[in-house]
C-alpha cells in the first residue's frame, strides 16, 4: 500500500480530492479534477506528483483512474480568467469540478484540496495540503486527470493553429511560444491579462 493512500487512510474520513492544471499557461483554460477512490488497485503504487509522470505514464494512469475512481471535471474559460484573475477562475474550475461530482450522486466526507488556499465559494467540509499531489492518493489521482485533460484540450488548439505549436509546449511562457507570440500576434485562446509584460503594446 502507497504511503499516499495511507496519508489519505489516516484522516479516517471518504476523501474526495481536488487540484488544478493550468494556472501558468499563457494560453487555455484552467482544469480542476475532482477524484474519489473507491477501494486499492495496485496501479497506484505508481502515483505520484503527475509532474513527476512522463506524458505516456500519465495518459496510461488516466484511463486506469477513469476506469476504478469516480471522477469530476471543470473547467474555467479563457475569458472567465481574464474576467476574474487566474486564482478566482481556478476557483470556479474547483467548485465545477465538485459540482461534477455530485451531479453523480457520489458520496464523501471531505474535500483535499492541493496548496495553499482552501477553495473560495464552497461551503463544504475542505482542507488543504500543501504540495498535496506528493502527499494525498486522491489529490495525486486528480492532479492527474486535471494535466491529461488540459493537454488534450491544448493537443486541439494545436490542430487549429499549427504554426503556435501547442503540442509543444501546451501553453506555457516557453522561448519558443513567446517567439511566436511576438512574431504572430495573440489568439482568441491566449490570456489577454498574462501577455503585457511579453506584449508591450497589448
Amino acid at each position: 500500500m502507497s504511503e499516499l493512500y495511507k496519508f489519505d487512510i489516516e484522516k479516517g474520513k471518504i476523501i474526495l480530492g481536488v487540484d488544478e492544471a493550468g494556472r501558468g499557461p499563457l494560453a487555455g483554460p484552467v482544469v480542476a479534477a475532482a477524484v474519489k477512490i473507491n477501494e486499492y488497485h495496485d496501479f497506484f503504487e505508481e502515483i505520484n506528483d503527475s509532474k513527476k509522470l512522463t506524458e505516456k505514464k500519465r495518459e496510461n494512469l488516466f484511463e486506469k483512474i477513469l476506469t476504478f475512481c469516480d471522477v469530476g471535471i471543470g473547467i474555467a474559460t479563457v475569458e472567465e480568467i481574464d474576467e476574474v484573475n487566474i486564482l478566482n477562475a481556478t476557483f470556479l474550475a474547483m467548485n465545477r469540478a465538485i459540482e461534477d461530482i455530485k451531479s453523480q450522486n457520489i458520496n464523501y466526507d471531505i474535500v483535499l484540496v492541493d496548496g495553499n488556499k482552501l477553495i473560495k465559494n464552497y461551503d463544504g467540509n475542505q482542507e488543504c495540503i500543501i504540495k498535496g499531489d506528493g502527499k494525498s492518493l486522491s489529490i495525486a489521482t486528480a492532479s492527474i486527470i486535471a494535466k491529461v485533460t488540459r493537454d488534450r484540450i491544448m493537443l486541439k488548439f494545436s490542430e487549429i493553429y499549427p504554426e503556435y505549436h501547442f503540442e509543444k509546449h501546451k501553453g506555457y511562457g516557453t522561448k519558443l511560444h513567446r517567439e511566436i507570440l511576438l512574431e504572430k500576434g495573440p489568439l482568441k485562446i491566449h490570456r489577454k491579462t498574462f501577455l503585457k509584460k511579453i506584449l508591450s503594446n497589448f
